[in-house]
């Protein structure tokens, strides 16, 4: 009998999925406190299926019968895949399960940011009708949007911000590698250049040490003044620091950020105190159906890697 260990919450209809087939044992292990125990619960195990729970070297080499690590998502830094790759394991992700609704939420951030939203609710609600006439609203229309990184999610969202009438420009180092469909895109050969011609930058890269501080003091101070940062990939990419210091000087008007370095976020982080700044609790993939969708996908990860058919598409690849 083949064993699937669970490490994080899952709602009852991907359990009843799981509960449909009798040759697979399911083991929740949600709540396992430390990796010794979590090394300890895996040791049998045919596939683990992940949210955000840490999955080390040393879990991984604790589970000799190990076929699959099955994340319920598309980011994974918090699987060691080196690891996995000196086992020979696959890394399975979600897919496209999530990126519709995270190019939404980055869409909303363009939105919010552009047309003043979160100033203008709270001029309306203290009847400041005055700030009418700080004409502070912009049009999205022939603005630039810069994509860094044109994955599944940079790829969603470059025709949801053409159809606002957006020029798109894009860089990705590995665009050569990608499906690119039919995109309204421009590509740059380099960050800087993006970065220069851009009225808003979005950001959606895994955080690698490559990535890591990839947007930084330099990179920040190469944009308009009066540019928006927007990030819903992970926290670390954009080098939060330099952002605050962007945005409290005014070189950067405005950021929309879904994900960061810690989370939660400190209630005394310096981006709390920033009112130029739309924060969300790293939500962006948490709708109610996009959840349903990677609860899907990532649960039938773990059964098709057991059954020896795992789609090629889902798993992370070697670069």
């Amino acid at each position: 009998m083949s064993k699937i260990v669970i490490t994080d919450p899952v709602p009852p209809a991907a359990l009843g999925v799981l509960a449909q087939r009798p040759d697979v044992l399911t083991e929740l292990a949600v709540g396992t406190r430390s990796e010794d125990e979590l090394a300890a619960r895996v040791a049998e195990a045919d596939a683990i299926l992940v949210g955000l729970t840490p999955i080390t070297a040393k879990v991984i080499e604790s589970a000799p019968k190990l076929k699959v690590v099955s994340r319920r998502g598309v980011g994974y830094d918090n699987v060691d895949l080196a690891a996995l790759r000196r086992r020979n394991v696959p890394l399975a992700i979600v897919g496209t399960a999530n990126s519709s609704s995270v190019a939404e939420h980055t869409l909303f951030f363009i939105l919010a940011l552009a047309k003043q939203a979160i100033v203008y609710d709270q001029a309306a609600r203290t009847g400041n009708w005055d700030l009418r006439e700080s004409r502070s609203a912009v049009d999205v229309l022939d603005k630039a949007l810069f994509l860094v990184g044109f994955g599944r999610v940079g790829q969603a969202v470059a025709p949801r911000a053409a159809a606002l009438g957006m020029n798109i420009i894009v860089y990705d180092p590995f665009v050569d590698l990608l499906p690119v469909r039919n995109a309204p895109v421009r590509f740059v050969d380099n960050l800087r250049e993006g970065l220069g011609a851009c009225d808003f930058v979005s950001v959606h890269v895994p955080l690698t040490p490559q990535t890591r501080d990839l947007i930084g003091a330099e990179e920040l101070g190469l944009m308009k003044p009066g540019a928006f940062v927007i990030s819903t990939a992970r926290g670390g990419i954009v080098n939060e620091a330099a952002l605050v210091d962007a945005l409290s000087s005014g070189r950067i008007r405005g950021a929309g950020l879904d994900v960061f370095v810690e989370e939660p976020l400190p209630a005394s982080h310096p981006l709390v105190k920033l009112e130029n700044v739309i924060l969300s609790p790293h939500t962006a993939a948490l709708t109610r159906e996009c959840a349903a969708r990677m609860d899907r996908v990532a649960t039938q990860n773990c059964l098709d890697a057991i059954d020896g058919r795992l789609d090629p598409a889902l798993i992370v690849p070697n670069r």
